[in-house]
């Protein structure tokens, strides 16, 4: 399942975002609302979490034009407020459920898990193919054609990213923040090299590319 989280409260979101991934989820997190909507032109989510308040926009704010530009999946608002108005309030803009600070983390993901299902989401597929590429997420491995390839940690991530995405441009900015995260000081320089690296192994010497390099923007990868 691919989250969104808008919280900016530095410690609370860390420790969402972490303990999110640990249930094999993915998750990206910005600490403004209208931080959303970058992360929203590139990416497709099947819950989005909304903190209330936010700078920038608030959640609530957010919640309602994330409705009236026909977003779909699931949205869960997390506040402070437990009076019955905010509550009604935000389900009136659109949110699917409300959870009220501080709560613990068995019922978050509990009620992601219920927004997801509300919302008709597909959980993350294990085994992926796209053209003769295969991926298994469960085991690590990648083969082409016949052939198995050898990838490290690291590249089997970024080529992971790219599979999710297939058929759609991913900038540069947002695969070193969902590869090496928010506080690495990995490079895009650094980027271009796993992408050369990764090419060398996953395509063949007389066959058509499959990772694109979309200049000035990103990469897509799209057999």
């Amino acid at each position: 399942m691919r989250i969104l989280l808008a919280e900016d409260d530095a410690r609370l979101g860390k420790l969402i975002k972490h303990m999110l991934e640990k249930e094999n989820m993915w998750v990206d997190w910005v600490q403004r609302g209208d931080g959303v909507w970058n992360y929203l032109n590139h990416m497709k989510y099947d819950v989005i979490i909304l903190d209330w308040l936010m700078p920038g926009q608030s959640g609530i704010e957010v919640c309602d034009l994330l409705r009236k530009e026909g977003y779909y999946g699931g949205i869960l608002m997390l506040t402070a407020k437990d009076a019955l108005d905010d509550r009604v309030l935000g389900l009136d803009m659109g949110a699917d459920d409300y959870l009220v600070k501080p709560f613990e983390f068995a019922e978050l993901l509990a009620r992601i898990r219920a927004v997801g299902r509300r919302g008709g989401i597909t959980f993350r597929e294990e085994i992926v193919r796209t053209g003769d590429l295969l991926i298994n997420r469960s085991t690590k491995t990648v083969q082409r054609g016949d052939r198995e390839i050898q990838l490290t940690g690291r590249e089997f991530q970024l080529l992971d990213l790219l599979v999710q995405n297939r058929g759609q441009v991913l900038p540069r900015d947002v695969i070193l923040d969902r590869v090496w995260g928010l506080e690495s000081e990995v490079t895009q320089n650094t980027l271009d090299a796993y992408i050369r690296l990764l090419r060398k192994k996953i395509e063949l010497p007389d066959g058509d590319a499959l990772i694109h390099n979309i200049r000035g923007i990103g990469y897509k990868l799209e057999a």
